[in-house]
């Protein structure tokens, strides 16, 4: 009866340490999570919006007007920081199957930086936390089982800061007035529902070229190019689809949304669901 009760004691005692342990680990990713997202509003602040010369506006590609006439009915707002929730299914990089996400991203407007959190069951239980940090040029990914145990652990490298900066440009039609000339984005004309979009910044030159609905609407983005499907992580994803446009803050704000990595010819998708909030500021 006293080795059981003893045993009993033993259990319990490696049951509270763990929770304790995954307690203080989970709080310093938070932290973690918090402080780049200061850093990201540190940035935007510092990078206001121009009201764009209406000459510019008419040198645009037909469609590339077209749509901002459509997204931003008032080309002179001004904002600098977006912040955004949605939720849908994500696959984890190597992975086959989808499962429930939510994530919310704090993006500045004006130029290119951005935190994106997210937060993924993997098994009743058990869950994987998870951010991409991208700010002055330098990217950081981390990933981590139960907000505690790291499996995703990436730094600043060329690669990985390029494909962030695509990242950015990837998710523009969610905070449009990035696109308007004079901003970090200039365009490139191809046909009458084509255009390239193309950013440079921090060493780099990176494109998507964007298709466009007859009703103005920005349909997609592709990179144009096959990704490596064998890292540890998905980083920008190679192309995207928006649609179910909605007014907010009088501007046309995609609300419906899937990512994919392209490879061999094919899409696949890893990100794919819905804007459950957005907010200007």
């Amino acid at each position: 009866m006293k080795r059981s009760r003893l045993f009993l004691i033993i259990i319990a005692a490696f049951v509270i340490s763990g929770a304790l342990a995954i307690g203080v680990c989970s709080s310093l990713t938070e932290r973690d999570i918090v402080m780049h997202r200061k850093a990201v509003l540190l940035i935007a602040g510092k990078h206001a919006s121009t009201r764009p010369d209406p000459s510019s506006l008419r040198t645009l590609p037909t469609p590339v007007r077209k749509y901002l006439e459509f997204a931003l009915p008032d080309p002179g707002k001004s904002f600098r920081l977006a912040h955004i929730k949605a939720e849908g299914q994500f696959r984890r990089p190597l992975m086959e199957s989808f499962a429930p996400t939510t994530a919310s991203q704090t993006i500045a407007v004006c130029t290119p930086a951005l935190l994106f959190d997210a937060t993924t069951p993997i098994i009743p239980g058990l869950w994987a936390r998870a951010y991409d940090f991208f700010a002055d040029g330098k990217m950081e990914m981390r990933a981590k089982i139960l907000s505690a145990i790291t499996v995703v652990d990436e730094g600043a490298t060329d690669a990985l800061n390029r494909t962030s900066l695509r990242r950015w440009l990837l998710e523009s039609p969610l905070y449009p007035m990035a696109l308007l000339p004079g901003g970090p984005v200039r365009w490139e004309a191809i046909d009458d529902t084509h255009a390239r979009a193309v950013i440079s910044g921090f060493g780099f030159n990176v494109s998507l070229v964007a298709t466009f609905l007859p009703d103005g609407s920005l349909h997609s983005f592709d990179a144009g190019e096959d990704g490596d499907l064998s890292t540890p992580y998905h980083g920008s994803g190679e192309y995207a689809t928006r649609s179910d446009y909605r007014l907010v803050q009088g501007m046309m704000i995609p609300h419906a949304f899937e990512i994919a990595r392209t490879g061999g010819g094919r899409t696949h998708p890893f990100w794919k669901g819905r804007i459950t909030a957005i907010v200007f500021e």
